[in-house]
């Protein structure tokens, strides 16, 4: 099993240096006079690659850390809705197929929590989102209080998943294999890693989702007295 998944891993990390070396080398070539429209094409596809190696390295960075149980979580009083606008504003940044909207309450309350790995949960979700709704659409960012706890949930207009592919959708390295999502690219770490994050918390995540309507990914975390009343 090891074995497979670092040959995956490498295919993985492989694929964006092959299309940037190969957008490179056009670029530097002298015969050529490539005009300037073309010549952004070229960097942002090099960018765009660039961005997929980063979030995949990060990804097998933070797995190591849990693994060696070194996820440390540091709690603070936190906004949640300022942190998913910042997110929001990050990954819109990297779409122009995409919508993001933000829709919490007024009296969203503040939770503690860990600024750096809540704002991880997020771009895990948000980059999940974005890749499998690739002809685009809305990603709907939304908060909702309950007695003891809140809950995010991040929705999708994309692909969907199966009801068979939910089951494992949080394991390690597992990934959803249809003719569709075969090009994307992806370790496979990011739902396991906020699992991890979200657990060490106190709270829970789970998915709802159909095929051809899109996906919705849920995090729940404890309010700031349920967490000082039961010290998570």
């Amino acid at each position: 099993l090891r074995s497979e998944v670092m040959a995956t891993l490498s295919h993985q990390l492989r694929m964006p240096l092959t299309v940037i070396q190969g957008y490179a080398t056009a670029l530097l070539l002298d015969e050529v006079e490539w005009s300037e429209a073309k010549h952004r094409e070229f960097l942002g596809l090099i960018e765009e690659q660039c961005n997929d190696m980063e979030i995949m390295i990060r990804d097998i960075l933070d797995t190591s850390l849990i693994e060696v149980d070194q996820l440390t979580i540091r709690r603070e009083p936190l906004l949640l809705q300022h942190l998913a606008d910042d997110i929001a504003l990050e990954t819109q940044h990297q779409t122009e197929l995409h919508r993001l909207v933000i829709d919490f309450p007024e009296d969203f309350p503040i939770v503690e929590a860990d600024p750096h790995w809540i704002k991880q949960i997020f771009r895990n979700i948000l980059d999940n989102a974005v890749k499998y709704s690739p002809d685009g659409g809305l990603i709907v960012i939304k908060g909702e209080v309950r007695p003891s706890d809140v809950v995010i949930s991040i929705a999708d207009q994309g692909i969907g998943i199966s009801p068979e592919d939910l089951i494992p959708l949080f394991e390690k390295y597992f990934r959803v294999k249809s003719a569709s999502t075969l090009h994307i690219a992806g370790t496979g770490l990011g739902l396991p890693i906020a699992r991890a994050i979200v657990e060490a918390h106190g709270g829970r995540i789970w998915a709802e989702s159909k095929l051809g309507e899109g996906t919705t990914l849920y995090f729940l975390l404890p309010k700031a007295d349920r967490v000082m009343e039961e010290g998570f």
